[in-house]
């Protein structure tokens, strides 16, 4: 089944699942304590897809209040005999792959609109036999999405990168003007779309220092970049660069535009860390439908001790259910029916 074509929800209240990521790592902590926030009650259901053993460990029935509707989607896939919180195995892996895989089921079939993953680790998912990189490139794979963008964002900052998980060595060579169109491209409509700005204001950065003088300091501003940004100006005269990166960064943060197209991971990723870490979170933009996931990784070293901050969990569950709203409403406007009996 196509997800392009994809009925969403036909009322104001989201449907919102959550994936409970590694079992043994601090997702179902996080998870537990995010929904105890009463400004999370956005006229939401939320779905947890899990295990509901796990999930008892943290009380969650009785720390929820009835304000909340909530179902746990029970998969029941945790073996319980010497059960160790951060002591991943394969098959948790397993597990935290069963959860996605449920969780896709329910987006295919229409039962949830949105979609916030918790935190895997990759050498459990791979020693399970997962082929792929991380859940950006599962989900793209199973909804046959061919381009996708993995775009961070704090309360101060929003980056899409254009790379991401690549040796620096190789950034330049992967660059390529297709590539960076591509990314201004998908950027552009999920802004629009999803974060419901109608005119937004795009940033490109460079790779090299100072944007390259003009091509003083590395060559791939002019052969890639420049074009890239001629050809994107095309359509949105708004799209601005490249400018060296720390200016985009800079001028971004104070608000000049809403967006720096970044070229790799650390470029992205050192500033949005520094200024506000806690509320870091991660959206796959070009996906059919909005997923979006915590800043951080399972944290196997404090799991199941009650020391896990929740800040980034209810900022993606919040990003979630903003993106969500917006893309309900625009589906709802272009209904012509809607509201008529």
């Amino acid at each position: 089944m196509s997800l392009r074509r994809n009925p969403i929800s036909k009322s104001s209240r989201v449907r919102l699942g959550i994936t409970i990521g590694d079992p043994v790592g601090i997702g179902p902590e996080v998870i537990v304590k995010a929904l105890k926030d009463p400004s999370l009650n956005l006229e939401a259901d939320f779905f947890i897809i899990g295990d509901k053993w796990i999930l008892d460990k943290y009380d969650i029935q009785n720390s929820l209040s009835s304000r909340i509707s909530c179902r746990i989607v029970d998969l029941g896939n945790v073996n319980r005999r010497n059960f160790v919180f951060g002591k991943s195995k394969t098959d948790h892996g397993r597990a935290s792959i069963e959860y996605l895989e449920q969780a896709i089921k329910m987006v295919y079939a229409a039962k949830l609109d949105c979609l916030v993953t918790g935190p895997i680790s990759k050498q459990a998912i791979n020693s399970a036999g997962f082929k792929w990189k991380g859940h950006s490139e599962y989900l793209a794979h199973s909804s046959r999405t061919k381009d996708f963008v993995m775009m961070l964002n704090n309360k101060y900052l929003r980056t899409s990168l254009v790379t991401t998980h690549l040796p620096l060595k190789d950034v330049a060579r992967e660059l390529s003007k297709d590539k960076i169109y591509r990314t201004i491209a998908i950027t552009r409509k999920a802004l629009k779309e999803w974060f419901g700005i109608r005119r937004p204001r795009i940033v490109v950065s460079g790779l090299n220092p100072h944007a390259s003088d003009a091509g003083v300091i590395g060559c791939e501003e002019n052969d890639k970049i420049i074009p890239a940004v001629a050809k994107a100006r095309k359509n949105d005269r708004l799209i601005q660069g490249p400018l060296p990166a720390d200016t985009a960064i800079s001028k971004t943060i104070q608000g000049y535009f809403d967006c720096v197209i970044c070229m790799y991971h650390d470029q992205a990723l050192i500033p949005l860390k520094i200024t506000e870490q806690k509320t870091g979170v991660n959206i796959t933009l070009g996906l059919p439908f909005i997923r979006t996931s915590p800043l951080h990784g399972t944290a196997f070293d404090i799991a199941g001790q009650d020391r896990a901050d929740p800040s980034s969990m209810k900022q993606a569950i919040r990003l979630a259910l903003f993106c969500a709203k917006n893309k309900i409403s625009k589906y709802l406007s272009k209904t012509p029916n809607h509201g008529k009996k």
